[in-house]
């Protein structure tokens, strides 16, 4: 999968949890908890969607990873790839 789908998917996900917020105005390389205002069940929420839009696995240890929009995208698609059958 390629990252600009990836990201369109994160962003899809966090309009679930957020449906005020504006993709224009996310900025990929700053948190993305506190651009959207997020506190750790709506956060955990985000990345339960992600799990079940994406199937990918995303273990609580990598939970501190994923601090940017930049984050998230980069470590869906290395797991995706990982995952893809060769």
């Amino acid at each position: 999968m390629k990252e600009g789908d990836i990201r369109a998917i994160v962003i899809s996900a966090l309009r679930a949890i957020a449906p005020e917020i504006d993709a224009a105005t996310l900025r990929a390389d700053r948190p993305l908890r506190r651009q959207v205002d997020l506190d750790s069940m709506d956060w955990l929420n985000f990345l339960l969607g992600l799990h079940d839009k994406l199937k990918v696995e995303i273990p609580e240890s990598d939970y501190a990873r994923l601090v940017t929009l930049d984050d998230v995208v980069a470590y869906i698609a290395k797991a995706s790839a990982s995952t893809q059958p060769r």
